[in-house]
């Protein structure tokens, strides 16, 4: 996740973490959090939690409004990341670049595609998976 996504992901979990507690930042790195609505007591996800719940549940991610989408790059999606910089390295002869090269080259071509929504604002970004 990158630095834009980052920013999204803390902003909703301000968000969310403010509809339990008025406590500042200071007081997210506790390892557990409770919340007592006057008859329950409800654990309140800390942000790693938060940011899992929201990739696997899509009604509590959409009940929050942060999307946190990855997926794996096809093949072809990366031979076409990797294309622009091999012809920037190697010129002409990048034509003959195959797909299945896109391992074998000393450049790290990114993987997976994390999409990041929240507030209707959307930032993609590419990570590499070793």
């Amino acid at each position: 996740m990158n630095k834009e996504q980052q920013e999204l992901v803390d902003e909703a979990y301000d968000n969310y973490f403010g509809n339990f507690y008025k406590l500042p930042n200071k007081f997210k790195w506790m390892k557990e959090v409770f919340y007592s609505d006057g008859n329950y007591i409800h654990h309140v996800y800390l942000m790693e939690e938060f940011i899992n719940k929201c990739k696997t549940d899509p009604e509590f991610s959409e009940k929050w409004g942060l999307s946190i989408q990855e997926r794996e790059l096809s093949l072809k999606e990366r031979y076409n990341i990797a294309l622009p910089i091999w012809k920037e390295q190697y010129g002409p002869l990048a034509d003959m670049m195959v797909p299945t090269n896109v391992d074998n080259t000393p450049f790290k071509i990114p993987t997976k595609l994390i999409t990041v929504t929240y507030n209707d604002k959307t930032i993609e970004s590419y990570d590499l998976v070793i």
